[in-house]
C-alpha cells in the first residue's frame, strides 16, 4: 500500500503504490482519485485506509483539485464543505495537517522545514514544471518562515525521460525554460524528464536535501500511469510534521 516512506527530523513523506485497496478494474486497488471516473465510495474507503496506515487522520488530511497550473493555497484545516480550490500546490503550518497530492505519472514533490514548521505538497506536471509550480510552493514557504537550506525534498515515482515521449518543438519549448528536463527515450526520440528540471529548480533555490524515487510509473506494474493505461487510477504522496 504504502510504496515508500521517508522519515527526516521530525517531518515524514510517504508515496502510495497501486495495491491493498478495494476499487476494481481499471483502478484496481488503490486508487485515490477522485476524479478519474472510479466508484466514490471505492474511493473514500481507500483514501480511509491509505490514512490509517500512515497513522494519520483521514479527515485531517488535505486534497487539491490539480489542473496543471502554478497556483498556491496556504490551509490550516480541511477543506469542509467549501469547494476545494483548483490548485496545484499547498502549504500549511499546521502540525496537524497531511498535505495529499494525486500523480499518474506527474511528479509529486513533498517539501518541509521541520525547524520552522512548514511543509508543502506540489503536483509538478510538464505543465506545472514549466510555470514553475515547485518554485512557488518554496516561496510561500519561505513566506511562513521556511529557509531554502532547511527544506527537505522529496519526489515521488514519476514517469522517467527515458519513457516521456513528447514531440520535438515541445521539447524544445520545455528545455528553454529549463534545460535540465531535456532528455531522450530509450528508443532514442525527443523526452521531456520532469522530475530532472524539479530538482534542477529546487537546486537553484537552494534546497540541497533531495532525494528522488528510483521508480518510473510507466514502467512499474505496481504503480499508475495515464501514459501506458489512459483510464487508470492515481498515486498520492503524503507530507506531515511530528
Amino acid at each position: 500500500m504504502i510504496g515508500q516512506r521517508d522519515t527526516a527530523s521530525g517531518a515524514h513523506f510517504a508515496f502510495t503504490d497501486r495495491w491493498g485497496g478495494v476499487s476494481a478494474a481499471p483502478y484496481e486497488e488503490l486508487n485515490l482519485g477522485g476524479a478519474v471516473g472510479d466508484d466514490a465510495e471505492a474511493v473514500r474507503t481507500n483514501r480511509e485506509l491509505a490514512a490509517k496506515s500512515l497513522g494519520l487522520d483521514p479527515g485531517r488530511v488535505v486534497w487539491m483539485n490539480q489542473v496543471h497550473g502554478r497556483d498556491v493555497a496556504v490551509v490550516d484545516e480541511p477543506w469542509g464543505a467549501r469547494p476545494v480550490p483548483e490548485v496545484d500546490a499547498i502549504v500549511t503550518t499546521r502540525r496537524d495537517l497531511a498535505l495529499a497530492v494525486l500523480v499518474a505519472d506527474c511528479t509529486p514533490v513533498l517539501l518541509a522545514d521541520p525547524v520552522a514548521g512548514v511543509v508543502a505538497a506540489a503536483h509538478a506536471g510538464r505543465p506545472g514544471m514549466v510555470a514553475g509550480v515547485v518554485p512557488a510552493a518554496v516561496r510561500a514557504m519561505m513566506e511562513l518562515g521556511a529557509e531554502p537550506s532547511r527544506i527537505v525534498a522529496r519526489t515521488g515515482p514519476t514517469v522517467c525521460g527515458r519513457c516521456y515521449e513528447v514531440p520535438e518543438r515541445m521539447r524544445a519549448e520545455v528545455a528553454a525554460v529549463e534545460p535540465a528536463a531535456h532528455a531522450e527515450t530509450s528508443w532514442g526520440t525527443p523526452a521531456v524528464d520532469v522530475a530532472a528540471g524539479v530538482h534542477a529548480q529546487l537546486e537553484r533555490l537552494g534546497v540541497c536535501d533531495r532525494a528522488q524515487s528510483p521508480v518510473c510509473t510507466r514502467e512499474s506494474g505496481d504503480h499508475f500511469s495515464y501514459r501506458r493505461d489512459r483510464t487508470t487510477g492515481r498515486l498520492a504522496g503524503y507530507v506531515w510534521l511530528d
